[in-house]
């Protein structure tokens, strides 16, 4: 799995921090990362210099293998709140996609467990 950082103009992007999202990026998609084969992470300031309210913004983009990729964002009043929020709705994301692909119809049910 790749992982990408990128931040707009008014997020200081320095090396500390995109070191920071790829490892939290690494460890809370790490049970998908043989299904995906890359993520987009993208930071940014929605007001600029001025300051308000869940101003920072963070998209994340997944891009499962063999399927279209899926985005999440997530809004916090720090860049880290941000991207804990969006990993928080992508993993769940992943977690329903994944879910509903491994148990298609026919699969084990609670009406048609299996009899010893």
């Amino acid at each position: 799995m790749q992982i990408e950082v990128t931040t707009d103009r008014n997020v200081d992007g320095s090396d500390e921090l995109t070191s920071q999202v790829a490892a939290d990026v690494t460890s809370g998609l790490s049970r998908f990362s043989d299904r995906l084969t890359r993520v987009e992470v993208h930071l940014g300031d929605e007001n600029a210099d001025k300051s308000g309210p869940a101003d920072k913004r963070c998209m994340i983009e997944a891009r499962p293998a063999g399927q279209q990729p899926v985005a999440v964002t997530n809004h916090g009043t720090t860049v880290e709140e941000a991207c804990s929020g969006a990993l928080r709705k992508l993993t769940s994301l992943l977690d329903s996609r994944f879910g509903r692909l491994d148990n298609r119809k026919g699969g084990a049910t609670v009406r048609r467990a299996e009899q010893n």
